[in-house]
């Protein structure tokens, strides 16, 4: 985790002596937590950003380093540590999931109280907020609240309590120790927990695709369920951990019965469980019966790269699903064979093969090194070379973008893009925006170069991206999912389970690039209104989806139960 250096320390006191019950109960554990606070912060009132009280005890505070170090001396205190900035973890996936033959007994009620509907099953959304106005965030059909939720709608800017209905029951925002994390609403400006909270929750949608790709009714895990959210990230994509915590604070005493963490620290880092916001939440979530869903990372594939590794925390990996987005590369010559490629693009080019193809290194700047102008790195590539033609590129260079080559081929006056993947399989589909682009494995590469020998004046074109299903391998664990074994819990086995992770559809801000950070709207068209997104961010909600479901039709699960019942029911990933 990295410390955020605004001056805030969190200070951990433990579990509260005793369960909240009433709001009496409540406002007396308020009263005797602001004392003890007071005497630990030595009578410094402007100092308390945050308290929590609900589910366990502490407070973030402004503190100096001395005045934290003597604060953490006290015996009733735990641990203090300063406020650290986590990150995000940046619709087929369900038709996937039912296509397996795994045995759902957990879905089926253990007993007639059960709910058969999953209307009263409430999952807490941990992330940068919502927006409401989707498609996905309808409450058509649905009931009333239940009795127990204790939660609030919060007004704030561009955000009306009003926009809460029986689908989004409640919406929380944090500020205080660092105003340039929030904008002062629940609504969201980075896209992410929109995403997440339809992924897991939302309503179904009919007609739901990003320009035409993936069309089809986007579902979630549990569109019975209602959506809780608190939003603790920033529209660049920082969490505080004094945010987080507040989070979790305010979740349990809301009432939600699952909570989902698309957010994590820093990798490789053999974690201090009493000083990580997360499993500090986690673990006492999980005593009220709450079960805590989280991303495991993207820092794959190396081992113990994996975050969120409390025994504690259902810990979640990224898989792939059988759709592909085909990006086909047509050849010339007599055959005009067609490379099935793939990617995210909407090209403009002609669809009979008519643009010089040239690889990248025969179109390398004098001075630039070969190695470069074959991976088409920054000023490696010469304008005379590149113009009007399309450029093979190789993607050896871990860390330099997708969309860094672009950049380069199409300021040099390329028409296109082919991206050469040294593996066997490709499984994300890049984004290309409206750059004609196609990425594609070393045999589908070995055909171009074929092709490419075989005569004086190569010529190809790049079709726009259309929607296959039926990819195989799938599913399989994603490169960059973050893998085990736990730095802190070597005898568990961590990452749990594997979900749904990448080229995910799922609902995503209204609104056009000119008015929203890193937007999906493509220039000159309408907002799409769904998005399609990777990571362990994306599984994570698949997930909860599914807990929630579990919790619905076995009301009395225990959180252990809930996850054996979905780890030991689950498909062993063999694809036929």
């Amino acid at each position: 985790m990295t410390e955020n250096g605004n001056g805030v320390y969190i200070v951990y006191l433990g579990a509260v002596g005793a369960a909240v019950t009433s709001l009496n109960d409540a406002v007396k554990n308020d009263q005797q937590a602001a004392r003890l606070f007071s005497s630990l912060l030595k009578g410094k009132r402007n100092a308390l950003v945050h308290s929590y009280t609900n589910g366990f005890l502490g407070f973030a505070a402004r503190l100096t380093e001395d005045e934290a170090q003597s604060i953490a001396r006290e015996p009733e205190v735990v641990s203090v540590f300063p406020d650290p900035i986590l990150q995000l973890h940046t619709t087929r996936s369900w038709d996937f999931l039912k296509s397996f033959s795994a045995d759902h007994s957990w879905d089926r009620p253990t007993s007639s109280s059960s709910s058969s509907t999953g209307t009263d099953t409430i999952i807490g959304i941990l992330d940068t907020g919502i927006w409401p106005e989707s498609a996905s965030f309808n409450d058509d059909g649905m009931g009333p609240i239940t009795a127990r939720w204790k939660g609030a709608c919060e007004d704030g800017i561009d955000f009306n309590s009003t926009l809460c209905n029986r689908k989004i029951i409640g919406a929380r925002y944090y500020s205080g120790s660092d105003e340039s994390q929030s904008k002062g609403s629940a609504r969201d400006q980075n896209g992410h927990g929109t995403h997440v909270a339809s992924t897991a929750a939302g309503s179904r949608s009919p007609n739901a695709s990003y320009y035409g790709l993936a069309l089809g009714v986007a579902d979630s895990g549990s569109s019975a369920s209602r959506i809780a959210v608190y939003q603790v990230c920033s529209v660049m994509g920082g969490c505080l951990g004094s945010y987080i915590l507040k989070g979790f604070d305010d979740a349990m005493r809301d009432g939600v019965d699952v909570l989902s963490l698309s957010v994590g620290g820093e990798e490789g880092i053999k974690p201090d469980f009493s000083r990580d916001p997360i499993a500090i939440g986690s673990f006492h979530a999980m005593e009220r019966g709450i079960v805590v869903v989280c991303s495991a990372g993207n820092s794959g594939p190396d081992p113990s790269t994996l975050v969120n590794d409390a025994p504690w925390i259902f810990t979640v990996a990224a898989s792939t699903i059988d759709r592909d987005f085909e990006s086909r590369i047509v050849l010339g010559g007599g055959n005009k064979n067609v490379i099935k490629g793939g990617g995210i693009q909407f090209s403009k080019l002609e669809k009979t093969p008519m643009y010089p193809l040239v690889m990248g290194a025969l179109a390398k700047w004098e001075n630039a090194s070969e190695s470069d102008a074959r991976e088409c790195i920054e000023h490696s590539l010469d304008p005379a070379k590149v113009k009007g033609n399309i450029i093979l590129c190789e993607y050896k260079r871990i860390g330099y973008p997708n969309m860094h080559r672009v950049d380069v081929v199409q300021e040099a006056g390329g028409v296109g893009i082919i991206e050469i993947v040294s593996d066997d399989n490709r499984f994300e589909a890049p984004k290309f925006e409206t750059f004609p682009g196609s990425i594609v494995t070393k045999r589908e590469a070995n055909d171009i170069l074929t092709y490419i020998n075989s005569t004086k004046s190569p010529i190809a074109t790049i079709l726009p991206t259309v929607t296959t299903l039926g990819y195989k391998p799938a599913p399989v664990v994603i490169f960059f999912s973050s893998r085990g074994p736990s730095l802190a819990s070597h005898n568990i086995l961590k990452p749990d389970i594997s979900a749904p992770g990448v080229d995910i559809l799922a609902a995503w801000p209204d609104v056009t690039d000119d008015d929203y950070l890193g937007g999906a709207t493509i220039p000159g068209m309408n907002p799409p209104g769904y998005y399609i997104q990777s990571g362990t961010s994306m599984s994570c909600p698949h997930i909860s989806g599914i807990v929630a479901s579990v919790k619905a039709h076995n009301p009395t699960f225990s959180v252990s139960a809930i996850r054996s019942a979905i780890m030991t029911t689950g498909n062993d990933g063999i694809y036929g």
